[in-house]
């Protein structure tokens, strides 16, 4: 493995870099890095979770020239939560240089924005329809652009953005060094490629250096009114740590968070018709531990760095392969194992060898579990909490307690009443889902087999009220704003090293 003693940064980011506890450059970083720096356009094929933030983050700092009052670097990102994670991370990579860093997105008041824009910002991140917005209000310069990063550009296209980001990238002074990652390369991003970068440098993470094999994968066949039983059995059985529950649409994650904390688990969902602070709410609370199981939809959830996640549930198979390897990839990073578990219906047994192709894994079989055996889970949590609390020897003040319950009771007893006191009983209160239509076969699965993510109108529907500042409208002329949702009133955020 390469460090980053290696990569010819300087003394200020390298130590910003290791404060922030990295040591050995990933595959994507220890290529990534030398090329930009020597400012060349690099075309990055790799997956969330790869480290490529810090792969265009770091040579993009190091070329920043602080003295100078001005945007020399713009990243664009496909969704609010991206941007303001990126934001972040380039924050502390440019913690020594002192390199000042501005999240542009929806739901942001505008005016906010405009006045952080005449501090003079040396870098910005933000998602296509509020950069475009500024463009067009004249509120950001484009002149002293020296670097572009165009990041998760796939997603971008599913979410419609291809046109925005062709008007963006037209602004901007060709003598300048052009950056694109995409977990998937079709057509159109190739396109853009070839239009506005020169002579790009290809640098691709193979699947096996990715979290994917750290990850069991099970899938489970089962009917779709069987759902939701089978979820609550598995949770009970498996007692995940933390846990992320997918599901196709939004009407589906409210559905099921509710369902889940009807049968007494601590869940909330997450997508794109929540407010930017709900939003950041319920990942703060899960990211803290307070909420056990995150139900969330693709878009809403792309981009998330989330440490911690043992369990990935697909309560709904996703419509294309990739973004199988994305869900996924929520868990077993760092290192560490996770597991993800598929239900299919048995009108989408096509779709799971599609997406076994895509990650050359086989996905094993697991029989969907009874109720006795979700009873046996957790009396099998329960009294592996018993036997740690006997190893911690801190018993002494209910050793008399004890005694008086075994003078009046045989041990099995009181060692049965204990289990069944602590245990949680699986939980059959009757709850409602709108049933999912399956996903499409025959000819319609085509689209799905060529991983062609760009014709998906139903996951673009489910993108629109997400980016609730990107809506597109045909005069560009006219500044669109971002619309907040009713009643919010997020603040604007930037990162300035003072």
């Amino acid at each position: 493995m390469t460090k980053f003693e290696d990569l010819g940064i300087s003394q200020a980011t390298l130590k910003a870099v290791l404060r922030m506890g990295f040591e050995e450059a990933t595959p994507i970083q220890s290529e990534t890095i030398p090329l930009s720096l020597e400012n060349k356009d690099v075309i990055g094929q790799a997956q969330t979770g790869t480290g490529k933030t810090a792969a265009f983050g770091i040579p993009l700092v190091e070329k920043v020239d602080t003295s100078l009052e001005a945007i020399q670097g713009i990243i664009i990102a496909p969704t609010r939560e991206l941007a303001i994670q990126v934001s972040e991370e380039l924050y502390k990579i440019g913690a020594g240089k002192r390199v000042r860093v501005l999240p542009i997105y929806g739901g942001q008041d505008i005016g906010r924005q405009i006045r952080s824009l005449k501090k003079a910002p040396h870098i910005i991140v933000g998602t296509p329809g509020r950069l475009l917005d500024h463009i067009n209000r004249r509120t950001m310069r484009l002149d002293n652009i020296q670097t572009v990063i165009l990041d998760e550009a796939d997603e971008m296209l599913n979410m419609g953005f291809i046109e925005d980001i062709e008007s963006i990238l037209a602004g901007i002074p060709e003598e300048r060094q052009t950056l694109l990652f995409s977990a998937t390369m079709p057509g159109p991003i190739q396109r853009i490629a070839e239009k506005f970068m020169k002579d790009p440098q290809i640098v691709r993470v193979k699947t096996k250096e990715m979290t994917v094999p750290l990850i069991e994968q099970y899938y489970v066949e089962v009917q779709e009114k069987n759902k939701f039983d089978i979820l609550t059995r598995l949770l009970d059985i498996q007692s995940p740590e933390l846990a992320i529950v997918f599901g196709r649409t939004k009407r589906r994650v409210d559905e099921l968070s509710e369902a889940l904390n009807l049968r007494g688990y601590t869940a909330e969902g997450i997508h794109g018709d929540l407010s930017q602070a709900k939003r950041l709410s319920v990942l703060r609370k899960f990211k803290e531990g307070s909420i056990d199981v995150l139900v969330a939809t693709d878009v809403a959830a792309r981009g998330l760095d989330i440490s911690g996640v043992t369990h990935v549930y697909n309560f709904d198979i996703p419509q294309d392969p990739e973004s199988y390897v994305h869900r996924i990839g929520r868990t077993g990073r760092a290192g560490k194992t996770g597991v993800a578990m598929t239900f299919i219906t048995p009108r989408e047994k096509p779709y799971l060898f599609v997406v076994e192709k895509t990650t050359k894994r086989k996905m094993e079989r697991m029989k969907p579990p009874t109720l006795d055996e979700a009873l046996e889970g957790q009396q099998r949590a329960v009294v592996d909490k018993i036997l740690a609390t006997i190893d911690s020897n801190n018993l002494q003040y209910y050793r008399a307690a004890a005694e008086e319950l075994l003078e009046a009771n045989d041990a099995e007893t009181v060692v049965a009443a204990v289990l069944k006191m602590l245990t949680k009983e699986p939980d059959t209160t009757p709850v409602k889902l709108t049933e999912e239509a399956p996903l499409p076969n025959k000819r319609e699965r085509k689209s799905f087999d060529r991983g062609d993510r760009g014709g998906d109108r139903r996951r673009r529907d489910d993108s629109r009220s997400y980016r609730s500042d990107d809506r597109r409208k045909k005069a560009p002329v006219k500044p669109r704003g971002d619309r907040r949702p009713s009643g919010s009133k997020p603040k604007s955020k930037s990162y300035n090293h003072q």
